[in-house]
């Protein structure tokens, strides 16, 4: 079998063959089909954060003339930030793949082992809740250390031009000229150094979403299965008349007839 850190989950084997017993018993796929395809959005987003990892070490090592600059130490410290908590991202969503390959095995076997009714509580199978949840906690790890950063470039950017203004305003005073009044906004190397931060916090930002869409789904699988025990539970109609005739009729075996109840009487 495939490397199930590679490859989709869609392409896995079991998962194919589960969603086929499925299809072909009528159950309803929408919802696993659903989870499977927002843990495919998280791969291909996280793969997009990674390599927005790379472009923010690339400018910083590009900052040659701020080599000890504090502005650059605090984002070297924010990019070792973000990459725990990206690795941290990777290893959860390694679990929930293999977690779900792992369902969609054992929901194989219990359909051969014990037919469609085996597949009444799908997310039975899935011990994924805890590992999505602690994905979300990485993913608000590195949503925040992104927004600090960009904070931290924005405000030191600000601070450059406004001391740029100050020293403008002091040469035009001595020139009898009027002062300016507004600093120039973010120049090119903050709007450089923004870019991959920015970048890798919309990456983030939708993955987190794609794992609340997961989460919601996954809890959608868990009413469906609760549905199917109580049905599973409830007798049926035809059941229920059935018992209710064979009690009838006992009680008319129980009864005495009338015609011994009447020489009974008379003898009396």
């Amino acid at each position: 079998m495939n490397d199930t850190k590679t490859t989709p989950l869609i392409e896995n084997e079991y998962v194919k063959e589960l969603l086929a017993i499925m299809k072909a018993n009528r159950v309803n796929t929408e919802d696993l089909q659903g989870l499977i395809g927002y843990v495919g959005a998280m791969e291909r987003q996280l793969d997009t954060a990674v390599g927005e990892l790379h472009s923010m070490r690339r400018e910083l090592n590009n900052m040659r003339e701020e080599q000890n600059h504090p502005v650059k130490t605090a984002l070297q410290n924010t990019v070792r930030t973000l990459e725990r908590s990206i690795n941290d991202a990777r290893e959860q969503l390694d679990i929930i793949k293999k977690n779900i390959i792992d369902g969609c095995k054992n929901a194989v076997s219990a359909f051969k082992e014990k037919g469609i009714s085996a597949l009444s509580n799908i997310a039975g199978f899935f011990k994924i809740k805890d590992s999505l949840q602690n994905l979300r906690g990485s993913l608000n790890s590195g949503i925040e250390a992104n927004k600090r950063a960009i904070a931290k470039i924005e405000s030191v950017s600000a601070e450059y031009h406004e001391a740029g203004k100050h020293i403008k305003n002091m040469a035009r005073a001595v020139a009898g000229k009027e002062a300016v009044q507004d600093a120039k906004p973010a120049g090119r190397l903050a709007k450089t150094l923004e870019a991959p931060f920015r970048s890798e916090l919309s990456c983030l930002t939708g993955m987190k979403k794609s794992v609340d869409a997961a989460i919601v789904k996954l809890e959608q699988l868990e009413k469906a299965g609760l549905k199917g025990r109580q049905a599973d539970k409830k007798p049926s109609i035809l059941k229920t008349l059935n018992a209710l005739k064979e009690q009838t009729e006992q009680a008319k075996r129980d009864a005495p007839a009338p015609d011994k109840a009447k020489r009974k009487e008379a003898s009396l």
